[in-house]
């Protein structure tokens, strides 16, 4: 063990300073995953049994959730792969719902007229604290532009203001969004610092009473109809010490004609505010309005699972490629066409089934990979990445020797395509390893079509990269071989607008092509056992928000005293 650690000092101060050894990937045709094609009879016996009725949606803490572990564990067993934690496939993951209730209305005060908002059509709020009753007095409401502190672009918006027993309300997204100067920020294509988790965390750590965010549809990537439907009644989180929540007291988001209202009352000129939000100059703004509020919130404290599996490498067993699949649904909710369960085919029943057969696949060949392959199926991805950020801040192989993340989510069954699809394609080296899989496919890589919604950032591969692993999130490509660009992008459209997040979402013998599913599956298969055969370590890009925390993971000094 102590031979072990210094040798991990010496190898972390190394790959600082060589850069992780990041070489140009090669693909090495001969090798033997490239005969491999994952079983499309098997990706349909998973999706299918997961997908069922008798799976209830497979919502964590629940019978469903209860049936799908155990469908995980008995398909591993039989695979014949090792538990991934010392012996059990399990890592307990401790939720709690919580329930927030207040007064369906807030008045507004000290405006040039009295101001009444609505719970639900105007704004929602909510507290993550511990606390059976949460109440805020007078607080003085003050604009804060677009609520990031970014040392790295020279940004604060909170600069020069004490922010204890104030509400901020900042804008959502980044300000590169806003100009859409590449140079600013990453342009177009929204960073950690758009996303509304990220200004909730920042706002605790200012201090402030709450914060709420202005929701615009474009920015936003979404309607308003889900802000108020996912901020409306019970919610998942980790049951978790509150000092290590980052979450102010007071959370919640406005509509835009609200905000503007906020504005217009409280003598302020809402164009130029916001145009002075784009600048590194930008101070604060406080409103002179302020708010009232008290939520009463329940608790209902309860214990799911990730499920972890791993082969161990024959080479280099402590370095890690981790894959990851969430293995829960949305369970049962309000009937659509008097359909009531959440059955979750392709999210992410389809994930599930691919990781699976990679796994079968693996164990099969004659020589593990050089490095271990670890299989982690993940719980509550869907209330907000709880599993894989549980896992992510309780890792069982460290972050540092883990060589990359790669996640696999929702893939579409519309058949084969001569794509692939990277989320975050500029983030890291990663898609230089995907482009050179995809080429073994005679398939090439198409960028993120949508990098201002922050896909990124929606799925679990965030909580890797929060932590510092290089992360990769490929969904599957439109160009169909049988069909093209106009057809795909058509099929993709529909999935989105009629099945995603309904009862919709089933698996359809009939219908569906598990062609492409398979497909990705061997891009996932040839990516991951490739990085498992390098030496390489996969670098964060210069302009990645998350190539800092990796650096800084990759020279903390180990204990090398047993």
């Amino acid at each position: 063990m102590m031979f072990r650690n210094i040798f991990y000092c010496c190898l972390t101060f190394c790959m600082i300073v060589l850069g992780y050894s990041c070489a140009e990937p090669e693909v090495v045709e001969e090798h033997p995953v490239m005969d491999i094609e994952l079983s499309e009879e098997n990706l349909e016996r998973h999706i299918g049994e997961l997908a069922s009725d008798e799976y209830m949606g497979r919502m964590p803490m629940t019978e469903g959730g209860e049936l799908t572990k155990q469908y995980l564990v008995n398909e591993l067993e039989d695979i014949g792969i090792e538990p991934g934690n010392f012996g059990s496939w399990f890592q307990e993951v401790g939720l709690v719902e919580v329930n927030s209730a207040s007064d369906d209305q807030l008045d507004v005060r000290g405006g040039s007229e009295p101001f009444t908002i609505n719970f639900g059509p105007d704004y929602v709020i909510y507290s993550q604290l511990m606390d059976d009753e949460i109440s805020v007095e007078d607080a003085e409401i003050v604009f804060c532009g677009y609520g990031v502190v970014a040392p790295e672009y020279g940004w604060n918006d909170y600069e020069g203001i004490d922010m204890e027993g104030k509400i901020a309300l900042v804008l959502v997204n980044d300000p590169g969004f806003a100009i859409g100067d590449e140079d600013l920020f990453t342009g177009n294509a929204m960073t950690y610092y758009g996303r509304w988790t990220y200004k909730y965390e920042e706002a605790a750590r200012q201090g402030a009473s709450g914060v709420i965010i202005i929701h615009e549809d474009e920015a936003a990537g979404y309607p308003w109809a889900v802000v108020e439907r996912s901020w409306s009644g019970p919610k998942l989180q980790l049951d978790m010490p509150e000092a290590e929540l980052e979450r102010a007291p007071l959370q919640g988001w406005v509509t835009s004609d609200v905000a503007s209202r906020l504005f217009e009352i409280s003598g302020q000129d809402q164009e130029s505010l916001f145009e002075s939000a784009k600048s590194a100059d930008f101070e604060p703004v406080p409103l002179g309005l302020e708010i009232s509020a008290t939520i009463n919130n329940t608790f209902d404290h309860g214990v799911s699972q990730n499920v972890i599996g791993m082969i161990e490498g024959s080479e280099r067993p402590d370095e890690y490629i981790i894959y990851s699949a969430h293995w829960d649904h949305l369970g049962v909710g309000d009937p659509v066409d008097g359909d009531s369960i959440y059955n979750g085919a392709v999210d992410n029943a389809t994930g599930v089934a691919i990781l699976l057969e990679i796994a079968r696949s693996v164990q099969e060949m004659e020589t593990p990979p050089a490095r271990t392959l670890v299989f982690l199926f993940v719980t509550a991805e869907e209330q907000g990445l709880l599993g894989s950020a549980y896992y992510a801040n309780n890792p069982l192989f460290p972050t540092n020797q883990t060589v990359a993340n790669l996640n696999v989510d929702g893939i579409y069954p519309f058949g084969p395509t001569n794509d692939i699809i990277v989320i975050g394609d500029d983030q890291s080296e990663m898609t230089h390893w995907g482009e050179k899989i995809a080429e073994t496919q005679g398939r090439y890589i198409t960028p993120d079509q949508e990098p201002e919604k922050g896909f990124f950032y929606r799925s679990d591969q965030f909580s890797f990269a929060k932590v510092g692993v290089p992360a990769f999130y490929g969904l599957g490509g439109t160009d169909l071989i049988e069909g093209g660009k106009e057809l795909g992008k058509e099929l993709r459209e529909r999935y989105n607008a009629e099945r995603y997040h309904r009862p919709g979402d089933v698996y359809d013998p009939d219908t569906w092509d598990l062609g492409g599913v398979s497909q990705d599956g061997q891009f996932y298969l040839r990516l991951g056992v490739k990085l498992a055969e390098s030496d390489d370590w996969p670098e964060w890009s210069d302009h990645s928000e998350f190539r800092a925390v990796r650096e800084a993971d990759m020279i903390k000094k180990e204990d090398v005293i047993e």
